[in-house]
């Protein structure tokens, strides 16, 4: 166990920043003094969990952050401040809707199978001018622009400062690129276990606006946030190994469709359950409004829009909601960048786990062009057309739900719907240009 003191005096460290992530993957902190982090490791840093986006009311008693200090991280680009992940904890117990605790909660509940759940991610992003409305980049003009070298170059200074922070902190980037949309980049760093990367990609996100901010500029991870580009996702790659990390427990032949693609007996039922629950995860890995412009979208500028719609799977084809690139593992192909880190990983596990559980059966692998010929698969269930959809098919879930946790589960549907509420009552320049005449 980190000692964050002696973390703080070896490390030139004067603050701390107690983070934790809300319902809506909002990242909210106190900035603490190294003086005072004794006290607030053993105690934890007080919050009024209702002035964040958590299901709670001003009666509350304080929501306690407890710092984890084995998360902790110094801020490359400011040293003197560190960055460390915390639980929610309210009157001794811990907050049970608070996402990291959903998520260690499903740690432990792959463990109880003997399993360890890995995952890396593939987190997709634009750069904006500060005001957020066009890209940063007027010269990024091209109509298929991914992997464009010039244009990954003009904003080096952004990447190569990402991606060396990513190098000193010993997270074993690999590679960076332009991606399919003017404006978007991803960048890509390994694969470790599933809480490992939840916390690294909280502070990815961190790290990215706040290196785009010091550049004049601003990231942004909205799913859809320039009409006809392709979207933002948040590509998911999944094995689970034993405890130990040895073994992989997706590796294997189990025959038919599932063998074929190297995956073992269980890998097959881990991807039952992801196809059995697709349309009510969909409220978790596409959690927002704007969530459903990129899902559904029609066909971007660059020609796909390189997302799914329909509940499918595959063997190393990009077209599908689950994809089988090699063996051992899958990627699922889903989520966005509006993606809560935590909850993410955590509906992966529950929707993993239940399939194991149920023996779920993955259906039928199609492996034809989707965005070609999707129309004649007619029997596949399709994604959720919008956040209230996803937030219905998530509510009718019970077994999902039970996986997640009820209070979580609760919690999250009665603010999604909040949510949702708040938008449809929203006027909009689409209403007067095709009403006001009626």
């Amino acid at each position: 166990m980190t000692d964050l003191t002696a973390f703080a005096k070896a490390n030139g460290v004067k603050y701390f920043m107690i983070s934790y992530t809300d319902l809506f993957g909002g990242q909210r902190a106190k900035l603490v003094p190294a003086a005072a982090i004794a006290d607030m490791t053993e105690d934890g840093a007080g919050f009024a969990g209702f002035a964040t986006w958590l299901d709670l009311t001003p009666a509350h008693p304080d929501m306690l952050a407890v710092p984890d200090p084995t998360t902790v991280i110094q801020l490359p680009w400011k040293p003197e401040v560190a960055w460390v992940a915390a639980n929610c904890v309210m009157e001794g117990e811990d907050v049970a809707q608070a996402p990291r605790n959903v998520l260690r909660g499903l740690v432990a509940e792959a463990a109880k199978e003997g399993l360890r759940v890995k995952t890396g991610i593939e987190a997709e992003f634009f750069l904006l001018t500060p005001e957020g409305d066009v890209i940063s980049d007027p010269f990024d003009t091209a109509e298929k622009p991914c992997y464009d070298q010039q244009a990954v170059m003009r904003r080096y200074d952004v990447i190569s400062e990402i991606c060396d922070y990513m190098l000193d902190l010993g997270w074993g980037p690999y590679q960076n690129d332009h991606e399919d949309a003017n404006g978007q980049f991803e960048m890509n760093w390994a694969f470790d276990d599933a809480l490992v990367t939840a916390d690294r990609h909280s502070f990815f996100k961190f790290m990215v606006k706040s290196v785009a901010e010091k550049h004049g500029f601003r990231a942004t991870f909205m799913p859809k946030p320039i009409e006809g580009l392709t979207g933002n996702g948040c590509h998911a790659h999944i094995s689970v190994w034993d405890l130990e990390g040895k073994e992989n427990a997706f590796a294997g032949d189990a025959g038919g469709q599932i063998g074929e693609v190297g995956l073992s007996e269980r890998g097959g039922y881990f991807l039952g359950g992801i196809m059995k629950h697709a349309e009510a995860l969909a409220a978790l890995t596409n959690p927002t409004v704007n969530s459903y412009k990129r899902i559904n979208a029609p066909r971007t500028m660059s020609g796909a829009t390189w997302a799914p719609n329909t509940v499918t799977w595959t063997g190393n084809n990009r077209t599908h909601m689950v994809r089988v690139p090699g063996p051992g593992r899958f990627e699922l192909r889903l989520p966005d960048g509006a993606a809560n880190p935590y909850l993410l990983q955590a509906v992966i596990i529950a929707a993993g786990l239940s399939g194991i559980r149920s023996k779920a059966d993955p259906g039928q692998r199609h492996d034809i062009d989707m965005y070609a010929e999707g129309h004649k698969i007619t029997d596949a269930p399709k994604l959720p057309l919008n956040l209230l959809d996803a937030i219905r098919a998530f509510e009718a879930d019970d077994e999902l739900q039970a996986m997640l946790g009820t209070d979580f589960s609760a919690s999250y549907a009665k603010m999604k719907h909040q949510e949702w509420n708040s938008f449809v009552s929203h006027f909009s320049r689409w209403e007067k240009d095709n009403t006001l005449d009626i």
